[in-house]
């Protein structure tokens, strides 16, 4: 039986009664495949069969190895980041999908389906417009990263860090992105286990207001941010602040966005980011009536791998632009900050703003 027989909704995030059953379906998972890889009817048997975190799992390590050889033969270690606004998505339509199939009730899923293709949509555009689709573009701080890490080492830092962990953040640090983007939408899974025994109410609604308000948040921060930083390039073409814009030179010499939802969060994005999949982690634990389940290691997870990412970005930017420690002084990284002297528009050292 591919889903446990669960009487409770507390039974759903019990992971002795609906992971642990399952594991050794991994065992024998290649060979059932490639036996049926010409059998389309052996095939959605086999799927149908198979628990669908187990295979969602084993499609998340199918991915480390062609990440792996792609990243090498390119020379390019931003391959996985192609595919990280896609992925969580591609993990929460399965298990849409085979709710589907298996006949259950889906009006919770379906709508999670629906806001997971909205965040896909608002990642993958903020990255195509950044030039992230085109051939040969990679994250800046990869080649950062290389010019500390020799050559072999890297190898390994590859193998263990960048393939890994980011296809699975998708369950365990071990793989850390690799099995990172897996991990975030684990309580995707919970979800589709209560769905026979809890229906459909306002209170599903609320979770998904919650994180249809927290991709706005992150497309508005990306919106002022691209505006910032196009009035910035226009004005280090043309010595000329552009005509309409709301930044003054002040704003685009300092070189850093300060403004908007910029004052009160130094990566206001990167909190709504985290929050989504919290806030996902935090609706498996009301519907199971939980206080907290199994499936909360990929927000955990997520929010460690915020925090290293974000202090490597902040020590970059720290040493681009002089001004940025008295903003990191002043705005909080994610939450904003009490005690940092004021948050607004950070213009009071303009010529003629004196502080009383």
């Amino acid at each position: 039986m591919a889903l446990p027989i669960l009487k409770s909704t507390v039974a759903c995030a019990d992971f002795s009664k609906t992971v642990q059953p399952y594991i050794s379906q991994l065992n024998g998972l290649p060979q059932q495949i490639y036996q049926s890889a010409t059998k389309p009817a052996d095939l959605k048997e086999l799927y149908l069969n198979t628990n669908p975190l187990v295979s969602a799992f084993a499609f998340s390590l199918f991915l480390v190895p062609m990440f792996l050889v792609l990243s090498e033969i390119n020379r390019n270690y931003s391959q996985v980041d192609r595919a990280w606004s896609l992925l969580p998505t591609v993990y929460n339509l399965h298990y849409v999908a085979y709710g589907h199939a298996k006949g259950l009730p889906t009006q919770r899923l379906n709508s999670l389906a629906i806001i997971s293709v909205i965040w896909s949509t608002r990642l993958s555009f903020n990255y195509w417009r950044k030039g992230g689709y085109q051939i040969g573009s990679e994250d800046y701080r990869w080649e950062i990263l290389r010019k500390y890490i020799n050559p072999p080492l890297f190898f390994i830092f590859n193998v263990l860090f960048i393939s890994l962990a980011q296809s699975v953040r998708m369950a365990l640090i071990h793989a850390v992105q690799h099995v990172l983007l897996f991990s975030i939408t684990m309580p995707t899974y919970i979800l589709l286990l209560t769905s026979p025994l809890v229906k459909a109410d306002m209170t599903d609604i609320i979770f998904s207001q919650f994180i249809l308000a927290f991709i706005f948040l992150a497309f508005t921060a990306d919106q002022q941010q691209w505006d910032f930083h196009s009035a910035k390039h226009s004005y280090q073409r043309t010595a000329k602040v552009p005509p309409g814009s709301q930044f003054s030179a002040r704003d685009l010499d300092r070189g850093f966005l300060t403004k908007g939802l910029w004052s009160f969060s130094r990566h206001p994005n990167f909190l709504a980011e985290q929050s989504v999949w919290v806030t996902l982690y935090l609706w498996s634990c009301w519907i199971t009536q939980t206080s907290y389940n199994w499936s909360g290691v990929g927000a955990v997870a997520y929010l460690i791998l915020f925090q290293a990412s974000t202090w490597f970005t902040e020590s970059v930017t720290g040493k681009k632009y002089p001004d940025y420690k008295t903003y990191q002084k002043r705005v909080g990284m994610f939450v904003p900050s009490l005690f940092g002297g004021g948050i607004g528009d950070f213009n009071d050292d303009e010529p003629g703003k004196k502080e009383k």
